[in-house]
């Protein structure tokens, strides 16, 4: 049973969603064609995509998305990239006011998806010998923190101890991003919001998600290199990778060329969707600024696990991970998540939340086949926890027909215990019970 906030808006009405499904398969008709003529593929290749994995399940994919959109979301989209075949899905809307449907072209906020871009510099840095993994923080920003004992690496694995400020900033939703929509911080500003907090462990005693961790990264990167952050994505990924439509924009509020719109959910029952697509996004920076699309996104990932960013011995070092919940199919490496789907296969990436936006951005251990998601509202865990089972729909295919009991055995089915069933809270205000 999901406790908090969260619970009361699981319970959608029966009605509503029944309506969404019922429209399902022409949606699934219309993608299916859209996407044949985008790809230039044929029948063959969507039986075979070439990545040795089964062809993405597309009927539960828009189960999946009928579902999110009759739990608040206005519209939502995937893109996978599977071997030489693209799939593009769709459906809702991308902009409220005028109804334009939602683009697997246009950019949106990214969020925490940030962090796996901050952690590649980060490294990289590493590799050059500028940066040490295990040597303290202090090293680098004498004073900045309270413990000299924390370092680079706790940062990266969530295992500071730091205080997540965002806690404070977001405990009241929509007054909370009200108040800092165009604020611009410092990254000491924003240290300080969580220093006013004892810490929540030893370092590295415990996995415990934190946006101070990768606002301190920032700050490590900028005074190593002398430069700042959105340089080093640019000439270190973003360029390198032909990344056309990502950008780290802060501290201007709005996001350049054709773009989504993002709606975030008010505490109150009932209450409007809030427009909250022009922000600074300065309470995040290096733990959550930029804007990306799918396309990008699953180039990124796919280059990275496919060892195009880093050394082999350096990705080895990302890939070590540990638990970050209860579940025994989610984890956490260096800026990096992994999840363990019901089909056996583990996929890498991150997820990011962002005021009026969800997404989901993985890719598989070779990066032959990669897989981002977005849904254009937030503050709405019932939503968050939904659009992870794209991952399943577009990385496992079809679940295999049940077999007769009598020749049924553990291994010949998808282990229910596999699929996670808790939900997955916000990457923002990660204490904070959201419905």
């Amino acid at each position: 049973m999901v406790q908090g906030k969260f619970g009361r808006r699981a319970a959608m009405s029966a009605s509503v969603l029944a309506l969404v499904v019922a429209s399902v398969p022409a949606l699934a008709a219309q993608s299916e064609a859209q996407t044949l003529a985008a790809t230039g593929a044929g029948n063959a290749a969507r039986q075979a995509p070439g990545d040795g994995l089964a062809k993405p399940d597309l009927d539960a994919l828009h189960k999946v998305f009928a579902q999110v959109m009759a739990g608040g979301a206005p519209g939502v989209m995937t893109r996978i990239d599977s071997g030489n075949t693209v799939y593009r899905e769709t459906a809702g809307v991308a902009d409220r006011a005028n109804g334009q449907a939602m683009n697997t072209d246009a950019r949106f906020r990214i969020g925490s998806i940030t962090k796996s871009f901050s952690t590649v510099v980060l490294l990289q840095l590493v590799q050059e010998g500028k940066v040490a993994l295990d040597a303290p923080v202090d090293q680098y920003l004498p004073g900045l923190l309270p413990d000299p004992t924390i370092t680079v690496r706790h940062l990266l694995t969530h295992r500071s101890g730091l205080w997540d400020y965002t806690n404070d900033m977001f405990a009241n939703t929509v007054p909370g991003f009200e108040a800092v929509r165009n604020k611009v911080f410092t990254y000491q500003e924003l240290v300080k919001l969580s220093l006013a907090h004892p810490r929540t462990a030893k370092p590295g005693a415990a996995y415990q998600y934190s946006n101070t961790n990768f606002v301190v990264v920032g700050a490590v990167i900028e005074k190593v290199t002398g430069n700042p952050v959105g340089t080093e994505y640019q000439r270190r990924i973003i360029t390198p990778l032909q990344l056309n439509d990502t950008v780290y924009v802060h501290p201007s509020a709005t996001i350049p060329g054709r773009h989504i719109k993002g709606y975030l959910t008010p505490d109150e029952a009932g209450a409007p969707l809030v427009d909250s697509t022009d922000q600074t996004v300065s309470w995040a920076q290096s733990a959550g600024a930029m804007v990306s699309n799918p396309r990008d996104l699953n180039r990124f990932f796919s280059s990275l696990l496919g060892g195009r960013l880093l050394s082999a011995n350096m990705l080895t070092e990302m890939l070590k991970m540990t638990p970050s919940d209860d579940t025994g199919t989610r984890f956490y490496g260096l800026g990096l998540r992994q999840r363990d789907l019901s089909c056996g296969i583990s996929v890498y990436g991150h997820t990011g939340t962002v005021q009026g936006f969800y997404s989901y951005a993985f890719t598989t251990r070779d990066g032959r086949r990669s897989v981002s998601s977005m849904a254009n509202t937030s503050n709405n865990g019932n939503v968050n926890t939904i659009l992870g089972d794209t991952l399943e729909a577009a990385f496992c295919g079809k679940a295999p027909a049940p077999k007769t009991p009598a020749a049924q055995s553990p291994s010949s089915k998808r282990s229910v215990a596999a699929t996670p069933k808790a939900p997955f809270y916000e990457d923002i205000a990660p204490n904070v019970a959201r419905r």
